[in-house]
């Protein structure tokens, strides 16, 4: 046999060629496209259909089904979109997937497309290095377009010819001659092919080679494609991994959906091949070559098979929701559950739209933590030694869970910001990477509140009507101001320079009140309406609530700080 270790290497290295120009296509595209995606995605899914046209259309403008079905996985694990809506999004992500499979069989069969890849490059170069963000991107999906193409022709190069490898043709026909046992043997190569390398798309360019060489025949080449559509549900399933129960579901159902379309895709099969070839008999022209009517059978059969299965399944997704619900159950604790909720520490989604995930778990660790400071509100007027004891005990855990979700959502978002991110996606990482550390400040202080009333407690002393008025009245304006910051954080974007005043206002009254508290408590200590150490424990709490009111304006003068920087 007449093919060495390094053709091997070679043939490996024009694959990685081709998955990076995919790859950098891809992220070039989701970049230029940006927060549009996301509207996109949580605008269009009114119904099924539309949700169905909305996953064709990102998957035909990312190229890439994974990346649609993981960022689906990821939205619905931050609550933004419903299992009905993704499932219908997922199922027309598969439609969308074939358009790479045209791209692939026109531009890489049909004209050659590898002529152009360096022209395509050199355009790329310069708008690489440009400042100004959408040149770039544009540039990056030249790029990737362009590498895209060179290893596609480069595969085609490297891969072995057969004709000259008797050997090599004998251990191919040898798995090819079984009959229908050789569909079902080529369908599992495909589903593992694509699990090996992460890309149905990938797996589609690999197939049309071996299709257009005369290796396999466009039979098991279908074959091939019905196994890809197995495989490239793997992601969404890994993406989901330590997801919450709603995205584990989602991921499911593409396994799920994709399984019944290759189930009658399989009963089905000679039929549907021979009118996949009646099809392309009679809309191509009889002057084409053979390896081009190949390539477009293959394509063909690749488009049909999925807008048939969408087609005849878009009508059962309350029943695949049914059946996904059914085989995964919630858990009793999912939502008090001490955990990261809406960010996974499996596999990153885009890392554009991870960012999107790390807002929403932000915003559940500021809701925590107010829940916190509410604890600290009771704590202080809990009497039975029993019920403090468990209340002081919550508080604890409650600080604990406060530190673990600083330094899980602060490892995320540095393993966000090695993506390939915009200029003003690292802003907005560095903005969040302070929010957080802020927010767990304020459950610092919480604690501190707290450590200061059960010391009180255990000293035996007790305020004054007065001094609990002052204090109820500081911890009032201090749980505005924390509910001031969990506005201004859920509003994301469309907050407003008057969120932003209010904020800045009860900071404000927050420090006058300490200020006076400050001075009476001077005089009441002087007139003995008090002792000391009982006006010692009392502005201990005064002064935590004035640090804690400064880490809320903190948090909030980020997000001020992030809007005036984009406005510039």
């Amino acid at each position: 046999m007449d093919y060495s270790f390094k053709d091997l290497l070679q043939l490996i290295g024009s694959l990685g060629l081709f998955l990076y120009g995919m790859k950098i296509m891809s992220e070039g595209l989701q970049k230029f496209a940006g927060d549009r995606l996301r509207s996109i995605l949580t605008a269009m899914t009114t119904n099924r259909v539309t949700g169905m046209l909305t996953g064709v259309l990102i998957t035909a403008l990312i190229q890439s089904s994974s990346a649609t079905t993981v960022m689906v996985v990821s939205f619905v694990n931050a609550g933004l979109l419903s299992l009905t809506e993704s499932i219908s999004v997922i199922m027309g992500a598969n439609i969308g997937t074939t358009v790479t499979a045209w791209l692939i069989s026109i531009g890489g069969f049909s004209v050659d497309m590898s002529a152009f890849s360096l022209p395509i490059l050199a355009v790329a170069l310069p708008l690489i290095f440009s400042n100004k963000g959408n040149k770039k991107y544009v540039g990056e999906f030249l790029f990737g377009f362009s590498f895209l193409f060179m290893g596609l022709t480069s595969l085609k190069t490297n891969s072995p010819d057969l004709s000259q490898n008797p050997e090599m043709l004998a251990f191919v026909q040898s798995y090819t001659d079984m009959g229908f046992f050789s569909i079902i043997l080529f369908l599992i190569i495909g589903s593992i092919l694509t699990v090996i390398v992460q890309s149905s798309s990938a797996t589609m360019a690999i197939t049309l080679i071996m299709c257009t060489n005369g290796w396999i025949s466009v039979e098991l080449g279908a074959a091939l494609v019905l196994g890809e559509n197995i495989g490239t549900t793997i992601t969404a399933n890994l993406a989901a991994f330590t997801a919450n129960t709603q995205a584990k579901r989602a991921a499911l159902a593409h396994l799920v959906f994709n399984i019944f379309g290759v189930i009658w895709g399989l009963a089905l099969f000679y039929p549907f091949m021979g009118v996949v070839d009646w099809v392309v008999d009679h809309l191509t022209s009889s002057s084409i070559s053979n390896v081009t009517l190949t390539s477009y059978r293959l394509s063909a059969f690749h488009t049909m098979f999925n807008i048939c299965n969408v087609l005849v399944l878009i009508w059962f997704v309350k029943l695949i929701e049914k059946t996904v619900c059914f085989f995964i159950r919630p858990k009793e604790d999912d939502k008090d559950e001490p955990r990261l909720r809406f960010i996974t520490g499996g596999m990153l989604s885009t890392a554009e739209l991870s960012i999107l995930q790390a807002h929403k778990e932000i915003h559940l660790f500021a809701e925590r933590i107010h829940r916190m400071y509410g604890m600290v509100r009771e704590l202080l007027h809990t009497e039975k030694d029993e019920d403090f004891n468990i209340l002081y005990s919550r508080i604890e855990k409650y600080e604990n869970i406060s530190d673990n979700m600083e330094l899980e959502i602060a490892n995320y978002l540095n393993q966000v910001s090695e993506g390939r991110l915009s200029s003003e996606s690292k802003l907005r990482i560095r903005t969040m990477l302070r929010e957080v550390t802020e927010i767990e400040s304020i459950g610092d202080s919480c604690y501190n509140l707290s450590r200061t009333i059960n010391r009180k407690r255990q000293a035996g002393t007790e305020f004054t009507d007065k001094q609990y008025q002052h204090i109820h009245f500081m911890m009032k304006l201090v749980n505005d101001a924390i509910t001031q910051m969990i506005i201004v954080l859920e509003k994301d974007d469309h907050y407003t320079s008057a969120d932003i005043n209010k904020s800045y206002n009860i900071e404000t009254e927050i420090n006058n009140y300490r200020n006076q508290l400050k001075n009476q408590n001077i005089l009441d200590v002087n007139n003995k309406e008090y002792d000391y150490q009982t006006g010692v424990y009392y502005m201990d709490l005064v002064g935590e609530c004035e640090k804690l009111g400064d880490y809320v304006v903190n948090v909030v003068e980020a997000s001020g700080d992030l809007r005036d920087k984009r406005l510039i």
